[in-house]
This record gives C-alpha cells, structure tokens and sequence, in this order.
C-alpha cells in the first residue's frame, strides 16, 4: 500500500487516527482526481453534474474554511480545507461507480448513501482535528462536514429516473 497518499489511506479506515503531520503539504493532485473520478461517475449514469460539483463544493470549502478559522486557534489555510474535502471525496466516488450498476433508490440505497455521508464526515473531521491541533472536537467539526457532503450535488444526483 505504499504507492497510495497518506490521506487517501486515512480517508479509507476512519477509525485508525492519523498523525498530526498528516495534512502539513496540501496536496490537491488527489482531490481533484478525485472530483473527476465523481463527475465520471454521474456521467455515466447520464448525467452531467460536473458544474454542481465543482460549485457547491467551492462553496462547502469556503464555510468550512470560516468556520474552521473560527474554531482553531492558529488559523487554517484555505489549500488544506481543500485537500481534506477533496481525499475524503472518495467513498462518494465509490458510492456514484456503485450506482452504474444499482439502484440507490429504497431502504438500500438510503442506508448506503447514510453510511457513506458518515464516512466522508468522519473521515474529514478526524483529518481536520488532527491537521489543527483541535483536541477533543472531533464531533463539532463533523457535523458540519456530514452537512456539506449531504448538500452536495451527490445526494439529489442519484435519484435515477
């Protein structure tokens, strides 16, 4: 597993903690990779999303980033919200290549799309909280980060009609 990024295998286990160095480069090859990865997917379910995902997120990157300068006590730079939001992405890329093939409409679909807005938010709080320094607030910073990944273009693009 060497040849994957630091954060990308962070984001895949959530519940291993990550070191506190872990986001000190802001690397934005990945999350971008990432955000075509996720527009190729809904695109080939039909649909072209890749304005939506780019936009929203842009806004999502913006008020994590007033509200994390908020929250911590040395400040945070815009490249390293942008880099976290981007590698934790990842299970919606995977959860938009599952979709090709599945339905995600139903109590499935429902329980897939919940567990993966979970994934994404707790994946991106722990990087946060640890990229910061914010002991202890894990649960603060997730919920704002489970709300931009609900908002996100993903969760209304799947509905397949």
């Amino acid at each position: 597993m060497k040849f994957l990024p630091t954060p990308t295998l962070a984001v895949l286990n959530p519940l291993k903690s990550a070191e506190q160095s872990i986001m000190q480069d802001t690397d934005l090859a990945g999350p971008l990779v990432f955000c075509m990865a996720f527009g190729g997917s809904l695109l080939l379910t039909g649909k072209v999303h890749f304005g939506y995902i780019y936009g929203i997120g842009l806004v999502g990157c913006l008020a994590m980033y007033c509200l994390l300068n908020l929250m911590s006590l040395n400040g945070v730079s815009v490249g390293i919200i942008i880099s976290v939001l981007g590698y934790c992405l990842l299970p919606m890329v995977f959860l938009s290549f599952s979709a090709v093939m599945l339905s995600l409409k139903g109590a499935i679909g429902l329980a897939l799309v919940s567990v993966t807005v979970l994934w994404c938010s707790i994946s991106a709080s722990k990087l946060f909280v640890s990229a910061l320094h914010m002991d202890s607030q894990q649960p603060l910073v997730a919920y704002p980060c489970a709300l931009s990944t609900v908002s996100s273009p993903c969760s209304r693009s799947f509905n397949q009609d």
